[in-house]
C-alpha cells in the first residue's frame, strides 16, 4: 500500500483532478464558464462536456476552488515557468586570490590584474593573506596587503567584508560594481 501526506492526492500529481475532488461543492473558474459555486458533480459535467479536466487549484479555499482546463497543458506551463524563473536566478561565483604576508610588488600586480578581470566578469572575489608558521607576527603586512588590494580594485568592485583574521588566515570579500545601463 501506497503512504501519501495528502487523501486522494498522489505523490506523481500535485493537484486533486476530476473524480479525486471529493467535497460537496466548488468554486468554478475558467474560460468560457460562468463562474461561481457549483455542486461537484455539476462541475465535473461541465468540464466533460468541453472535454476538459476538473482541476483543484486552491483546496484550502472555502470552498476549494477548481479551474476547468487541459491538465496536461498547465502542468506543462507550469514547468516552463518554474525553468524560466529558475534560469533567470543569478549564481553568484566566488573566485579566490591567495596572497604571501610579505607578496613582492611583482606577484601582487600579478594578483591584482587576476582579481580585476574577475570583478569584471561579476564574480566575487575572495582575497585572502595565508600566514606559514611564525609568520603570523606580520598580520599587519596581511591587512596593509589586503587594503592595497581594496583601493587598487574600487573602480571594479566594492569590499564587502574588511580583512578579517581567522586563524591562519585574513580574509576580504570584494563584491563587484553594479552594470551601467
Amino acid at each position: 500500500m501506497k503512504k501519501t501526506n495528502t487523501p486522494g492526492r498522489d505523490d506523481k500529481n500535485p493537484h486533486r483532478i476530476n473524480r479525486e475532488i471529493r467535497v460537496p461543492e466548488v468554486r468554478l473558474v475558467g474560460e468560457n464558464i460562468e463562474g461561481g459555486v457549483y455542486p461537484t458533480r455539476k462541475a465535473l459535467e461541465i468540464a466533460e462536456e468541453l472535454e476538459l479536466d476538473l482541476v483543484e487549484i486552491s483546496p484550502n479555499a472555502t470552498p476549494p476552488v477548481c479551474k476547468v482546463i487541459d491538465y496536461k497543458k498547465f502542468l506543462y506551463e507550469q514547468k516552463k515557468r518554474d525553468k524560466e524563473m529558475k534560469a533567470k536566478a543569478t549564481k553568484v561565483v566566488i573566485k579566490e586570490i591567495r596572497f604571501g604576508p610579505q607578496t613582492d610588488d611583482h606577484d601582487y600586480e600579478f594578483k591584482k590584474k587576476h582579481g580585476e578581470k574577475f570583478l569584471k566578469e561579476g564574480s566575487k572575489v575572495k582575497a585572502y593573506v595565508f600566514f606559514k608558521g611564525r609568520s603570523i607576527i606580520y598580520k599587519d603586512q596581511g591587512e596593509i596587503l589586503l587594503l592595497r588590494l581594496a583601493t587598487d580594485l574600487e573602480d571594479y568592485g566594492k569590499v564587502e567584508q574588511m580583512p578579517k583574521l581567522e586563524g591562519k588566515r585574513m580574509t576580504m570579500f570584494l563584491a563587484p560594481l553594479p552594470k551601467k545601463k
